[in-house]
């Protein structure tokens, strides 16, 4: 038997997601309700600028008073889409207090202090939902919290942020520089006016942080990912990885250690074989690859950004809250019993393809072997070109601690017979 009296739902934000959200809200009503066992209405929109139009939210709900909203005793769930650090966890938090539960795409505030956002949920008997908050409407926090929550997932590998896959993609398509290809994806919508968010990994890196903690039960913050951009990628590093039979994305990775001891996140650009099913994601399109011991790998692809995408997201986790509301339950909340170390990125073990201008002469590549060999770096294959007194030396090495292998750079850069190092990318994905 179906409840008449309503949920009421706050909702924090009414942008590009917050406006689906109220949305679809409105033109789905009905089977909302049928899904929840309880109707669902919107108790009050917090905006900045209340003066704004909204169509299909009536004006009375509109309010510029969030944290008044969300003290109200009447609210059940807040669904915060603001986004930042404050005052998104206060109201965070003063919800919980306030009776309510909460549905977030917070990606930043749960990356930099989720730890807090747990305790206070845990404190008030309180549900805290956040699919939305990586990789848009691919469902990926509900599989790894409950559908692998038997498993021990070993790797998460994954293109988690859009933008920074439609450049790379349209560099390797075209031959486009960096500059050119973001020119393209900010005309089309797919950057911000400023895009340093996304083409420096910060996005990518709170998503791994979050990624990291659940896939392996333990905390890991934003501070704990390594970050590189794909700023420094050239359209001779795609060429390279072409004739490697690759191509180069801007991954997030996180590996459980292969004693079990200790965890590693980390964001940065690599050449992945062109036989992975990574390799085949385009434009802005998102996936992530899941590597469980029992259930093996496992891959999840679709859009990952956008105000449809996310707001599916976002009411997906709605009507979870809101049936656990009516079942007077919570979902999972945070685990993280293993409370596991997170390695420092020399302490990973990786592959690097290395691009060298070199003197064209006898001995070079002697002098160049000799190097890897006193850094305890294995080399895989070697390629060498020259013309008119130049030459270029790509090596390919085998997996070794990145410490070694940044060792090994720097060490290069000494010889006389090395003129520069033209590249230095990561390998993954075998």
């Amino acid at each position: 038997m179906m409840r008449t009296r309503p949920l009421k739902v706050a909702l924090l934000g009414c942008g590009v997601v917050g406006s689906e959200v109220a949305r679809i809200m409105t033109t789905h009503a009905d089977d909302l309700a049928a899904r929840i066992g309880a109707p669902v209405e919107l108790a009050g929109v917090a905006v900045r600028r209340p003066q704004k139009v909204r169509e299909g939210i009536p004006a009375e709900l509109v309010t510029t008073d969030a944290t008044a909203l969300v003290k109200r005793g009447d609210v059940d769930v807040v669904v915060e889409v603001i986004g930042g650090i404050e005052p998104a966890r206060t109201l965070i938090t003063t919800a919980f207090e306030h009776g309510a539960s909460v549905v977030s795409a917070n990606k930043a505030l749960l990356a930099e202090d989720g730890a807090t956002l747990y305790a206070a949920a845990e404190r008030h008997g309180r549900d805290l939902y956040f699919e939305a908050a990586v990789a848009g409407a691919i469902p990926l926090i509900r599989p790894l919290r409950e559908s692998l929550a038997g498993d021990k997932v070993n790797r998460v590998l994954g293109i988690v942020n859009g933008t920074t896959n439609f450049i790379l993609d349209k560099m390797e398509r075209t031959g486009a520089g960096y500059t050119e290809a973001l020119d393209e994806a900010t005309a089309l919508g797919y950057a911000e006016a400023d895009p340093t968010a996304d083409v420096e990994g910060f996005d990518a890196a709170a998503k791994a942080a979050i990624l990291a903690g659940i896939a392996f039960h333990t905390r890991v913050r934003l501070d704990d990912v390594h970050r590189e951009g794909l700023t420094e990628v050239t359209a001779a590093d795609m060429a390279s990885a072409q004739r490697m039979g690759c191509t180069v994305k801007l991954l997030a990775i996180c590996e459980r250690a292969a004693d079990g001891r200790s965890v590693t996140a980390r964001v940065h650009p690599a050449m992945i074989p062109l036989s992975h099913p990574l390799a085949s994601v385009r434009e802005a399109y998102n996936a992530v690859f899941v590597e469980a011991e029992a259930a093996g790998r496992l891959m999840f692809y679709g859009p990952g950004a956008g105000g449809a995408p996310t707001a599916s997201a976002v009411l997906g986790d709605l009507v979870a809250v809101c049936r656990n509301k009516l079942a007077e339950a919570t979902g999972p909340g945070e685990s993280a019993y293993t409370q596991l170390p997170v390695s420092p990125m020399g302490e990973v073990v990786t592959r690097y393809h290395i691009s060298l201008d070199v003197a064209d002469k006898p001995g070079v590549l002697a002098q160049v072997a000799t190097v890897f060999a006193e850094h305890g770096v294995s080399i895989d294959t070697v390629r060498q070109q020259g013309k008119d007194g130049e030459a270029s030396l790509v090596v390919v090495t085998h997996r070794a601690p990145d410490a070694a292998l940044s060792g090994t750079v720097e060490a290069l850069r000494k010889l006389d017979t090395v003129r520069g190092v033209a590249s230095i990318m990561r390998v993954e994905g075998e």
